[in-house]
């Protein structure tokens, strides 16, 4: 993250007291139980990120390598200023609380002086330690500015089996579906999409601008029945459904790992889309560009009891993105977009429970795609493909011939406690024991796990629709004698999901 983001993340970031939500009992919580219990007041401006320095300076090679092999833009020499600024924190801390104790015994000393004269001099005593605190409170916050911005830079550790490298480095964790079609051209979606009339790129590009399209007839009726098939599957897990608001705080898109602005590019370029304000007092406001910031942000600030967890959400949003500097064949027809449907799964859950949990994500992924009917893998993705939110990600990807390549349709990540940490997402522990703990602040160790803790969160894409239309067109494309795409093979999982017939859609 870049510091230069500070000023919007610090404006939401002001020192105040927060009410915090406790949810009692395994259905106590709004996000599972149908009766909603109270829900105290809080404010709309979170607390700052509660980040671990004291784990991040003592672990500075291991921070160090794990940012190098993640490839990761973190300013040299910002590990070290942090354990230097931290030991500066504790200093100005010890001698803030000797100052301010000193203030308080002169106080007890004053109400029992009758001397005026006496009383006098102690009075002149106390306003020097008046100022002296000042003094000590200021530089204290500065030091926690500058240590907080450092901190807020460093990304989530990796879970030691992730292969280390770039793309290519990733490792195929298993493969499902017939064997692949042969690549070809004529199977592209675009060409496919403009043939049978269900496609429409040109409108789009009038209306908005390039990367923005229409879907037509059967391809906006496979829309519904993509989402409304992944939900059910879903559900079928357990996961709640949620709509979002595909509007957020800017600091919320920030304390999930996402950056609003890329300040790195030359010139700076804008990752997501920004809603102008008429008052410059208002928080800065952007496009989702996933519900898996709306969803976590739904959890922010709240204090969950351990039996409560793990709380299982899927939600349905748009997603926006601006994709600055995209190029090559990833930017073609509905493969790489500026907006598009998406059903996110999102989990909370305790510390020692997360690994299990992005198992049960990847099986819950797997049992939407196979009734797709198309090809796709699993894949352990290396460290240079890792946001900085993500202790480990798979991804999955489908075969697309006419694209002539595997093009990636879901992920899925561990953010362990990176986001819970900036998000304030917590939970009471029902006995404070010794745990294995993998965690954003320190390499995975047995840890005395204390008793309010930070949740694990994770997400993974249930269905990212044009992606999934993709597949489904170039898998399921079918043709005349002449070569002229006629029509479209379907799953028939799909169709109780299906609303009115078609001439081209054949059930398979």
């Amino acid at each position: 993250m870049s510091s230069s983001l500070l000023p919007s993340l610090s404006y939401c970031c002001q020192r105040q007291r927060f009410n915090f939500v406790l949810q009692h009992g395994p259905k106590g919580s709004r996000f599972l139980s149908a009766k909603a219990p109270e829900v105290h007041p809080v404010t709309t401006v979170l607390p700052k990120p509660r980040l671990d320095y004291r784990a991040i300076s003592e672990s500075i090679v291991y921070k160090s390598h794990n940012t190098f092999n993640r490839k990761a833009p973190l300013p040299i020499g910002a590990l070290q200023s942090v354990a230097r600024h931290y030991d500066e924190q504790k200093r100005l801390s010890s001698m803030l609380g000797l100052k301010r104790h000193a203030r308080s015994n002169l106080g007890e000393k004053m109400r029992k002086i009758k001397d005026p004269i006496e009383k006098q001099a102690v009075l002149e005593e106390a306003k020097l330690l008046k100022m002296e605190v000042t003094d000590l409170e200021q530089k204290l916050v500065t030091v926690e500015d500058i240590l907080l911005g450092l901190a807020l830079q460093i990304p989530n550790d990796t879970h030691p089996d992730v292969p280390l490298g770039p793309e290519e480095a990733a490792v195929v964790l298993s493969t499902h579906g017939s064997d692949p079609i042969a690549a070809s051209g004529n199977r592209d979606h675009m060409d496919v999409g403009r043939a049978l009339g269900i496609l429409d790129f040109e409108a789009g590009a009038t209306v908005t601008g390039s990367s923005w399209y229409y879907l037509l007839g059967e391809a906006a009726l496979l829309e519904m029945a993509l989402t409304n098939y992944a939900l059910s599957i879903a559900l079928t897990h357990g996961f709640r459904f949620v709509t979002t608001p595909d509007v957020v705080r800017a600091d919320i898109a920030l304390r999930c790992g996402f950056q609003p602005r890329d300040q790195n590019a030359d010139p700076p370029v804008s990752q997501m889309y920004h809603i102008a304000s008429s008052s410059p007092s208002h928080p800065e406001l952007v496009l989702s560009g996933t519900a898996e910031i709306p969803l976590g942000g739904m959890f922010a600030n709240q204090i969950f009891t351990e039996q409560a967890l793990p709380l299982k959400v899927v939600g349905l949003g748009r997603s926006f993105r601006a994709e600055a500097g995209a190029r090559g064949a990833d930017t073609r027809g509905l493969y790489r977009v500026h907006q598009f449907s998406k059903l996110e799964l999102f989990v909370v859950c305790s510390e020692d429970a997360s690994e299990q949990a992005m198992e049960e994500l990847r099986s819950v992924q797997t049992d939407i795609f196979k009734g797709l009917n198309f090809p796709f893998r699993v894949l352990d993705m290396p460290t240079e493909e890792l946001g900085a939110s993500a202790y480990r990600k798979y991804d999955m990807e489908a075969w697309m011939p006419g694209r002539g390549s595997w093009g990636e349709i879901s992920s899925t990540s561990n953010c362990t406690d990176y986001q819970a940490r900036r998000l304030h997402i917590r939970y009471r522990r029902s006995s404070g024991v010794p745990k294995h703990i993998p965690s954003s602040s320190s390499s995975a160790s047995t840890q005395s796990a204390p008793a309010i803790s930070f949740a694990h969160t994770l997400n993974g894409t249930a269905a990212a629709i044009p992606r999934l239309i993709v597949a489904l067109i170039e898998n399921g494309a079918t043709f005349d004698e002449a070569g002229k795409p006629v029509g479209l093979d379907l799953p028939s999982t799909l169709k109780p999901f299906w609303h009115g017939t078609s001439s081209i859609i054949r059930w398979t």
